[in-house]
C-alpha cells in the first residue's frame, strides 16, 4: 500500500506539537492520545493495528495488535480521515519536553527502526511493526527492552524525543551510546551492547553498565534527554513532597 502524502508544520520550541494538513480522503494515523486538535471535516476512528493492511482479516489484525502489545504500547492506533470538501488540518502533541523529528520513509530504503515509544504519528501507509534484537544480551542489557519498533514504507513519519535532538551521519565509524539516548537509526546501521568498560568504571561511573554500539554507514537520531532520566529525577523529589508530590517534584526541579 502506497502512503499518502501529506504536508505538515512543526510547531514550538521545547514542547511541541506538529499540525498535519490532509487533502480530501487523506488519512494520517497516531498513538491513542497523541491528538491536540482536529478542523472540522475530519473524522477519526480507533483501530486495531496500524491499518497498513485492510484486508488482512480479522487473523491478520490480531497478529499486528499483538505485536504492539508485545511493545508495551496499546493494541489500538487512531485513524484521522478528511472527509471533508477542502484541505482540514489535525494536531499531535509531544508528551513530554523534547522534539519532533519528521523522517521521510521514501529516502530509508522504505525503512527506520526506532525506541519503541518515539513513534508520534505517520501517513497512512505506514507500517509499524516490531524488531526482535538478534542477541539476547542486548534484551537483557540494552536498557530501553528485548525490541524496538520497525517502521516500514514509503511516507513520512514523525518521532519524538526528549531534550536535544541531534541527527549524526555515520560512514562506516563506529559511534558509543548511552542506550536510553539511541532514539532511532536506518537499518544499514549495525545495533549491539557492549560492556561500558571495566568493573570500576560500570560500578561507580554513573553511565549504566552497557553502552549501545552503532556502527556501519547511515543516519543516527539522538536525544539529550531519555524520559527515564527526567523521571528519575523527579522521583526523589516527590517523594518529600508527600500528597501531589509529582507537581511539587517538577516544579522543584525548574526552580533549580
Amino acid at each position: 500500500m502506497r502512503s499518502h502524502e501529506v504536508e505538515y508544520e512543526v510547531y514550538g520550541d521545547d514542547l511541541q506539537f506538529v499540525e498535519v494538513v490532509l487533502d480530501p480522503a487523506e488519512t494520517v494515523i497516531a498513538e491513542a492520545g497523541a491528538m491536540m486538535y482536529v478542523e472540522d471535516g475530519v473524522d477519526f476512528e480507533t483501530v486495531m493495528g496500524d491499518g497498513s493492511e485492510p484486508d488482512a482479516g480479522l487473523f491478520g489484525k490480531l497478529k499486528s495488535a499483538g505485536k504492539r502489545a508485545i511493545t508495551g504500547e496499546s493494541i489500538f492506533m487512531t485513524h484521522f480521515t478528511n472527509n471533508g470538501g477542502g484541505t482540514q488540518r489535525v494536531a499531535f502533541a509531544a508528551p513530554y519536553p523534547g522534539k519532533i523529528v519528521p523522517v521521510d520513509l521514501a529516502v530509508t530504503n522504505g525503512r527506520l527502526i526506532c525506541q519503541k515509544d518515539a513513534f508520534l504519528c505517520a501517513a497512512m501507509g505506514v507500517k509499524v511493526g516490531i524488531v526482535f534484537n538478534k542477541k539476547i544480551g542486548r534484551g537483557l542489557f540494552g536498557g530501553e527492552g528485548f525490541i524496538l519498533q520497525d517502521l516500514t514504507g514509503d511516507g513520512l513519519v514523525f518521532l519524538h524525543a526528549g531534550g536535544t535532538i541531534i541527527e549524526k551521519r555515520l560512514t562506516g565509524d563506529r559511534l558509543r551510546v548511552d542506550t536510553g539516548c539511541l532514539v532511532a537509526f536506518e537499518e544499514t546501521v549495525d545495533y549491539s551492547i557492549e560492556r561500558a568498560g571495566k568493573l570500576k568504571s560500570q560500578v561507580f561511573g554513573g553511565e549504566g553498565l552497557f553502552l549501545a554500539t552503532l556502527q556501519g554507514t547511515g543516519r543516527v537520531w539522538l536525544q539529550s534527554l531519555p524520559f527515564s532520566r527526567l523521571a528519575d529525577r523527579i522521583a526523589p523529589m516527590g517523594a518529600t513532597q508527600g500528597e501531589g508530590s509529582v507537581i511539587g517534584g517538577i516544579s522543584t526541579m525548574f526552580e533549580r
